[in-house]
C-alpha cells in the first residue's frame, strides 16, 4: 500500500502552522526538518513525472510526447514515436534515452531514495543491475533487488558522520584562527620591542666602534716602536755574525796563516769560481780581493762582499740527491713456490701510512716536547735571525686595553646580527601566507609523520619533505615549500613543495599535499602517482568549512 505522501505532508503542514506564533523558532525548524524527512522516507517513491525512460528530469522539457523531437545537438527533428524506439536517429543519441541502440547514449538512474545517475547505454538490459532501483534492466529478465533505500540509508550515516566531524574541526578551526590572531599580535609587539632595542644596540656598537678604534691606535703605535728596534737590534746582532763570519773565512782562506789572503791561496779554493766549467783563473781570483795580489785583515773587509757571496752560497748549496736504485733491481727474484710476491706498491694503503707515521714519531719525538714557539725561536736562532723579545710592560698595557675594546665590539656586534636574524624571521611569520583568516600559522615550525613497511615520511608545513629508509640510510629530500596549489575557489586545499633531490636521470622529486578536513593533525597517506612526484594526504582542522544548515545540507535529490 503507497502513502500518500501529499496528503501527510499536507497535515504535518497544516499542523506545524497552528503552532503558536509566540513560541520559539526551535519548533518551526523542527517541522521543517520533520516535512523533509517524510520526503526522503515516503515520499520520494511516490512522487513520478511523466517521461520517457531513461530521461532526467533536467531534460524533460525536451520529450514532449505528440509534439515533435529535436535531436539534442540540433542536428535533426524526428517524430516523437521514433524516441526509444530501439533505433538511434540521432547522432548523439539523444532520441534512444531508454534503449542501447546508440553506442554514444547514457541512461539516466532516477535512484529514488539514493542519489540519481547515468549509465553508458549499453549496459541496459545486459543481465547486470547497475541502478540501484533495476531501472536499467526493465527487460532482460535479470533478478534485481532495489537497494538505493539502503544505500541511501548508509550515505545518510556516512554524510552524518562526516557533518559531525565538520562540525568539530571547524570549532578549532575557530580557535587556530584566535591563536593565531593572538600569535599575531604578540609576534608584532615583539617585533616593536625588539625594533627599540635594535636601534640602542645600534648605538652601543657605534660607540664601542669609537672606543676601540680609539685604543688601537696607540696598540699600533707602541707595536711599531717595538718592531723598529727589534729590528735595529737585529741589524746590530747580523753584523756581528756578519763579521765573525769574515773573520772565521779569512782565517780559512788563509792557507799559510801569515796574515794574508793571497791570489794563490784563493786559486785553491774551486768554490769561488764563479763558473765551474772552466777553471779558476788568476785574474778572476784578483779581482775578488779588488785587483791586488793579496790583502791583510783589515782589507779583507773590502772584499768580503765579493767573496761573501760566492762562499755562502756554496758553503750552503743542497747536496746531491741520492741516485735511487730502480725498482726491479732490488726485487727479490721469484721463489720457486707459490707464495705471492707483493712489488712495494702493492703493500695495503693502512700499512703505508703505518710505517709513515711510525717514521714521523721517531723524528718528531724531541720536537713535541718543545712548545711551538720555542721550536721557531730555535729554527729562526739557526738562522741567524732570532725570535722577537716580548713586548715591554707599557706596549702589553696598551695591547691589552685595545683586545678588551675589541672584545667588547665583537661581542655587541654579535649581538646586533642576532637581533636582525630575530627581526627578519619575525617579518617571514608575519608576512607568511598562512591563510585567509591564518587559519595555517599553528603548522609553522611542526613536523608530522608517516610510517610504511619500507620508509617513515616526513612533513614540515611551509619548509620542506622528505623521506628516510626505516632501516637506516641517508634522507632523501622530497621537494621545499614552493606555493599553495588549489583550484582557483579553493587554492588552500593542496600545497606544492618542489627542487628535492634529483632523480636518477630524471627530474628533481617533488610533493603534492591534499589537505582534507579533520578534527586532528595527521600525515594519512603518501603514494608516487608519476615517477618522482609524490601525493599525500594530511588532514587538518584548518581546512573544514562551516557547516550548511540542515535545511540546505540536506540529500538534494533531483527526482523530489
Amino acid at each position: 500500500m503507497r502513502v500518500n505522501s501529499t496528503e501527510s505532508g499536507s497535515a504535518l503542514t497544516e499542523s506545524c502552522r497552528k503552532t503558536d506564533p509566540l513560541r520559539s523558532r526551535t519548533i518551526t525548524m523542527t517541522c521543517q526538518r520533520l516535512l523533509l524527512l517524510l520526503l526522503l522516507t515516503v515520499g520520494v517513491s511516490t512522487v513520478e513525472v511523466q517521461r520517457p525512460r531513461g530521461v532526467p528530469l533536467s531534460k524533460r522539457q525536451f520529450y514532449e510526447e505528440g509534439k515533435p523531437f529535436t535531436c539534442l545537438d540540433g542536428s535533426r527533428t524526428i517524430p516523437f514515436d521514433r524516441v526509444n524506439d530501439d533505433y538511434c536517429d540521432c547522432q548523439d543519441g539523444s532520441d534512444e534515452p531508454g534503449t542501447a541502440a546508440c553506442p554514444n547514449g547514457s541512461f539516466h538512474c532516477t535512484n529514488a531514495g539514493f542519489k540519481p545517475g547515468f549509465i553508458p547505454s549499453s549496459r541496459i538490459n545486459d543481465g547486470i543491475c547497475d541502478c540501484c532501483d533495476t531501472t536499467d534492466e526493465y527487460n532482460s529478465g535479470a533478478t534485481c533487488q532495489n537497494t538505493c533505500r539502503e544505500l541511501g540509508r548508509k550515505e545518510r550515516e556516512s554524510m552524518q558522520k562526516m557533518a559531525e566531524i565538520a562540525k568539530e574541526g571547524f570549532l578549532l578551526k575557530q580557535q587556530l584562527i584566535q591563536e593565531s590572531k593572538r600569535g599575531l599580535e604578540e609576534k608584532k609587539s615583539k617585533h616593536a620591542d625588539i625594533d627599540v632595542g635594535k636601534k640602542e644596540l645600534e648605538n652601543k656598537v657605534e660607540a664601542l666602534r669609537t672606543v676601540k678604534e680609539a685604543a688601537e691606535e696607540p696598540e699600533k703605535e707602541a707595536k711599531e716602536r717595538h718592531l723598529k728596534a727589534w729590528e735595529a737590534q737585529k741589524a746590530v746582532i747580523q753584523m756581528e755574525k756578519d763579521k765573525a763570519k769574515m773573520a772565521e773565512v779569512f782565517l780559512e782562506l788563509d792557507d799559510d796563516a801569515d796574515g794574508f789572503v793571497s791570489v794563490a791561496e784563493l786559486l785553491s779554493h774551486s768554490e769561488l769560481d764563479s763558473d765551474s766549467a772552466d777553471s779558476f783563473t788568476e785574474a778572476e781570483a784578483q779581482a775578488l780581493l779588488g785587483g791586488v795580489d793579496q790583502v791583510a785583515h783589515a782589507a779583507f773587509e773590502s772584499v768580503w762582499s765579493k767573496i761573501k757571496e760566492k762562499y755562502v752560497s756554496e758553503a750552503t748549496a743542497d747536496p746531491p740527491a741520492p741516485v735511487e736504485t730502480p725498482l726491479e733491481e732490488i726485487r727479490e727474484p721469484d721463489s720457486d713456490n707459490e707464495s705471492e710476491q707483493y712489488p712495494e706498491e702493492d703493500i695495503p694503503e693502512d700499512e703505508e701510512e703505518d710505517d709513515d707515521d711510525d717514521e714521523e714519531e721517531d723524528e718528531d719525538a724531541d720536537d713535541r716536547e718543545v712548545p711551538p714557539t720555542a721550536q721557531s725561536q730555535e729554527k729562526k736562532d739557526d738562522d741567524g735571525e732570532g725570535t722577537m723579545p716580548p713586548y715591554d710592560e707599557d706596549t702589553q698595557i696598551l695591547i691589552d686595553a685595545a683586545q678588551k675594546a675589541r672584545d667588547a665590539f665583537d661581542e655587541a656586534e654579535k649581538a646586533l646580527r642576532e637581533v636582525d636574524d630575530q627581526i627578519k624571521n619575525l617579518e617571514k611569520e608575519i608576512s607568511f601566507d598562512f591563510g585567509p583568516s591564518a587559519e595555517f600559522a599553528y603548522l609553522y615550525s611542526q613536523c608530522y609523520e608517516l610510517t610504511t613497511s619500507e620508509y617513515i615520511y616526513r612533513l614540515c608545513p611551509f619548509n620542506r619533505v622528505s623521506q628516510k629508509p626505516k632501516f637506516g640510510g641517508s634522507e632523501t629530500n622530497l621537494g621545499s615549500w614552493g606555493q599553495w596549489a588549489g583550484p582557483e575557489d579553493n587554492i588552500y586545499s593542496m600545497m606544492k613543495y618542489d627542487h628535492g633531490t634529483g632523480c636518477w636521470q630524471g627530474p628533481n622529486r617533488s610533493t603534492t599535499i591534499k589537505l582534507t578536513c579533520g578534527k586532528e593533525t595527521v600525515l594519512t597517506s603518501t603514494s608516487e602517482p608519476s615517477r618522482c612526484e609524490y601525493l599525500m594526504e594530511f588532514v587538518t582542522p584548518a581546512v573544514c568549512q562551516e557547516p550548511r544548515s540542515l535545511d540546505s545540507n540536506d540529500h538534494e535529490h533531483e527526482e523530489l
